[in-house]
């Protein structure tokens, strides 16, 4: 009987089709396309074995690093490691490009801004539909409240929020950005002193009152420079460590998966 995926064979070495079946659990793929997840545990194995067939090429052997307390690399791990040391040389940083980007994006180089708020919390769990419908029916209701009285919102707080700061009105006290979940930053970015907004977070429902914002400055350019020069190491090391595996790819013999960008068998 023939099976029913063809085997994967790296110059010659068959890849265990055991070892693709576990690490396919480690790619999702989408309802309904479990070959998805099939082809790319495949390409992942096929590309693991050319690596360490070059490292052998060339000789390479390294001893394994503890990468936690406890936990070793396998010895397979360290030798590709030391292989992609010695191959990959990413592009230098470039400071005057750093200085053009960081001028041309200033948003992004902003200190955290400050806030100062309040919510009223109607909780439901984010896979309960009916309880989030019931939780935003709620919500809506107390924020027509609030837009008519707003002198009610500690009042209406005590009575309706599932959060322990409904004991102080509601008040959440000084919030920076990153403080709460991003759905919540989101909103409160987006407000106006003194204004009244809803959010829905993993939570559940949010009646928001933004009483103060201190916008955060733009950090001057010496002050990110090392985490843009990190953004651009990382990245270099990424585009140049796929250069180098995509020469590998193309030159070795592989059969039984496709490195074409559709993934086709």
């Amino acid at each position: 009987m023939k099976p029913l995926l063809p085997p994967v064979v790296v110059n010659g070495v068959t890849i265990d089709p055991g070892r693709i079946a576990a690490e396919a659990q480690n790619h999702p793929a989408p309802k309904g396309k479990p070959g998805h997840a099939w082809r790319a545990a495949a390409r992942a194995l096929a590309v693991r074995e050319i690596l360490l067939q070059e490292a052998r090429a060339r000789g390479i052997a390294a001893e394994p690093a503890e990468l936690a307390p406890g936990q070793w690399e396998t010895e397979e791990e360290a030798a590709i490691r030391a292989l992609l040391d010695r191959a990959i040389r990413p592009e230098p940083a470039d400071e005057a490009a750093l200085a053009a980007h960081y001028a041309a994006h200033p948003e992004q180089f902003r200190a955290p801004s400050l806030y100062e708020a309040a919510h009223i919390l109607f909780a439901a769990a984010p896979d309960d539909a009916p309880a989030r419908a019931e939780a935003r029916a709620r919500a809506e209701a107390v924020l027509a409240e609030l837009s008519a009285a707003p002198r009610r919102f500690a009042e209406l707080a005590a009575h309706h929020s599932a959060c322990s700061s409904k004991t102080a009105g509601g008040v959440l006290g000084q919030l920076s950005s990153g403080d709460t979940v991003p759905e919540f930053d989101a909103v409160l970015a987006g407000m106006e002193e003194g204004t009244l907004a809803l959010a829905e977070t993993r939570y559940g429902l949010h009646v928001i009152r933004l009483d103060a914002r201190a916008r955060g400055e733009v950090l001057p350019f010496a002050a990110v420079l090392p985490q843009l020069r990190q953004a651009h190491d990382k990245a270099a090391w990424l585009r140049a460590s796929r250069a180098y595996v995509d020469r590998l790819v193309a030159g070795a013999r592989i059969s039984g998966v496709s490195f074409r960008r559709d993934g086709g068998i």
